[in-house]
């Protein structure tokens, strides 16, 4: 088993210095790493990320001269537990760090480390009183500003105060078998304890999915709760032919093929097997034998389908709603996600060509950025004729429910 405290450097060193995804970098270490040491390992890694530029600000004002990345991410892991982390003293957040700079190969700058994390320590700031909303809340200043121009002050604030925040787990029931009640008292007894939540479950303890019966015997699900409304605003029915044409990893496809009362055919499509994969290991331990799901790319028209009576179109975005999940999504270059806006709405247009007269089609997004969703939408609408806009949604994560999503609901007259 590797050290809790070196396996964070790892991790953090290759999410900043490597372009790594912080949830698949997190999945792959957790392996490696003992049981008792998983939540400390798991809180200082995520925790150093979504803070890095508020750990910048505290290590820049007494790191004067520029030092090498590991030294950088040394001090950003010891300060991070000096301001972040109260269970963890004063002197084991320095001498900790100190010996693992020796095992990183930076002994020389063991002096160095050793003086500023004592600084730090010494001279402590309020971090919830800085004016810099960017420090305080460890936030690119252009996705604050963008966020102020599209959405106001007061819902900019509201979402700073979130996306540092732990969210929360939903279980979704598998209603071919359990209703939410049912499915409560399951996970009770595999001592998951859980309190109902609209007509899904929130699971308010730690848990370990390999270890549940009720997970085992397909009875639930794990989707978000903004995700699994944008599922259910798709009105699915008994017999009625369905795409999801994004689908992996599945959770939506779930909620629409109960919904169906497993009857009828969704066809879920991704544009990789190995997350096509994903899906079809999803509806057989749920017993879902309505999806088909395949190898698609959502783009570009495929003859060889039929008409679909509703679809969801779930497209690749910012992600600038699930930063909470996945912390490094916050520092992306605003101009970098630019080409994403012909994409989604390409994703869109192929996906509309496939519905039938009177059908349904859903658009959604997990980002916060009206660029990639009522922009996208109106072009839609206003360069197809026959697509009538029903209800359109954006909603702001909050600590007790689903994250940030958004999702556009349309139908295609039937004349």
């Amino acid at each position: 088993m590797k050290n809790a405290r070196l396996a964070a450097f790892e991790l953090v060193y290759n999410v900043i210095n490597n372009s790594s995804y912080s949830n698949l970098s997190l999945d792959s270490a957790l392996k490696d790493v003992s049981s008792e040491d998983k939540s400390f390992f798991s809180a200082l890694s995520l925790g150093v990320i979504e803070r890095r530029i508020t750990l910048d600000y505290i290590v820049s004002r007494f790191l004067t001269s520029r030092t090498k990345p590991k030294v950088k991410i040394l001090l950003y892991l010891g300060a991070y537990q000096l301001y972040f982390m109260d269970k963890i003293p004063s002197s084991a957040a320095v001498n900790e760090t100190v010996e693992l700079s020796k095992q990183v190969g930076c002994s020389y700058y063991s002096g160095l480390i050793n003086a500023l994390l004592h600084k730090i320590d010494e001279n402590r700031i309020d971090v919830d009183s800085l004016e810099d909303l960017s420090v305080r809340y460890s936030c690119p200043s252009a996705l604050i500003n963008m966020w102020k121009k599209h959405y106001g002050d007061d819902n900019t604030l509201n979402i700073l105060n979130e996306i540092n925040g732990v969210p929360p787990v939903f279980a979704i029931p598998n209603t071919l078998y359990v209703d939410r009640d049912e499915l409560g008292y399951e996970l009770l007894c595999d001592k998951i304890e859980n309190e109902p939540y609209g007509d899904v479950i929130k699971i308010t303890s730690p848990f370990d999915l390999s270890k549940s019966n009720a997970f085992k015997n397909g009875l639930f699900h794990i989707e978000d709760y903004s995700s699994y409304l944008c599922a259910k605003a798709l009105e699915a029915k008994e017999g009625e032919t369905v795409f999801d044409v994004c689908s992996a990893p599945g959770g939506k496809a779930f909620t629409i093929a109960e919904a169906m009362n497993n009857r009828g055919n969704l066809y879920a499509f991704d544009l990789h097997i190995n997350r096509v994969k994903l899906i079809s290991d999803g509806a057989e331990r749920l017993g879902l034998t309505c999806i088909k799901a395949d190898v698609n790319d959502a783009s570009v028209y495929n003859p060889s389908l039929p008409k679909a009576d509703k679809i969801l179109c779930d497209v690749p975005c910012s992600g600038f709603g699930i930063i909470r999940r996945k912390p490094e999504i916050r520092y992306k270059e605003l101009d970098g996600i630019k080409e994403l806006f012909e994409l989604q709405y390409q994703i869109l247009l192929t996906s509309s060509k496939y519905l039938k007269r009177g059908g349904r089609i859903v658009y959604s997004t997990c980002t916060l950025n009206k660029k990639e969703n009522e922009k996208v939408v109106k072009r839609f609408i206003d360069e197809n004729g026959g697509f009538k806009l029903l209800s359109q949604k954006t909603i702001f994560p909050e600590a007790d429910s689903g994250d940030g999503f958004f999702f556009s609901v349309m139908e295609l007259n039937d004349d």
